[in-house]
């Protein structure tokens, strides 16, 4: 089996949310830290300018992460665009479908995802995927419960014969709690630079500016974003 280095990790990045306030716990966590992000056709590749935000205020807002932060790694995964359109990757209506999962579900997504990046840390020497996966404020997307991600990464273990792991450090948070995750970690600094800087909206909305921080306000994603930071204030 090939030993990776679990002083390294590789931060599952797309501009949201939960990716950017998992991003600075990798940075508070570990040595090295590198991102990698997904290009797949999506609605709201505003979140591709997003990450390069996040990055730029982590590095400006926190000097002694900036040594820590690494390359960023942007990969092409529009295939999963080919494999059929959602309201994710086209200008359907946001809904739920027949299947009982909301019409923005893209099939086998983050499966695709662990298994590029657990590839990429394997060339790199990575032990350690990062991921904003969440089973409690979720979208009802299968593929962030935490049965289902275990079930991957040990595939990829076995396919890769390597002992890489991943780490979901808000897996069982709520959407309020993991504003407070953000704080204990990087302070009100940290969480005002998220609020300014992430991207949630899957409408790719970015006019106005809400307490909670930029979109539609209407979608689900915006709406667990919303709600979160009115229980994130008033707790």
């Amino acid at each position: 089996m090939r030993k990776l280095d679990h002083n390294q990790a590789l931060v599952l990045f797309s501009g949201g949310q939960d990716s950017s306030i998992t991003l600075l716990w990798a940075l508070d966590r570990f040595e090295n830290v590198e991102t990698i992000g997904f290009e797949y056709g999506q609605r709201h590749a505003i979140e591709l300018d997003a990450r390069r935000a996040v990055r730029r205020e982590i590095s400006r807002a926190y000097p002694d992460w900036a040594g820590k932060l690494g390359p960023d790694h942007l990969i092409d995964a529009r295939g999963l665009k080919e494999i059929g359109e959602t309201a994710m990757t086209a200008e359907q209506e946001i809904s739920i479908g027949a299947d009982g999962f909301p019409t923005t579900f893209v099939p086998g997504r983050n499966l695709v995802f662990l298994t590029l990046a657990s590839g990429l840390a394997y060339r790199r020497g990575i032990g350690v995927l990062v991921g904003g996966m969440c089973e409690t404020d979720f979208s009802g997307y299968p593929d962030c419960r935490e049965a289902v991600l275990d079930a991957q990464m040990q595939a990829n273990r076995l396919g890769m014969d390597c002992d890489i792991r991943l780490e979901t450090p808000l897996m069982h948070l709520t959407k309020g709690a993991s504003w407070r995750f953000a704080e204990d970690i990087a302070g009100q600094q940290g969480v005002a630079l998220v609020n300014e800087h992430s991207h949630t909206c899957y409408r790719g909305v970015r006019a106005e500016h809400h307490d909670w921080g930029y979109g539609c306000g209407e979608c689900p994603a915006c709406e667990l974003r919303a709600k979160g930071w009115v229980d994130y204030q008033s707790a």
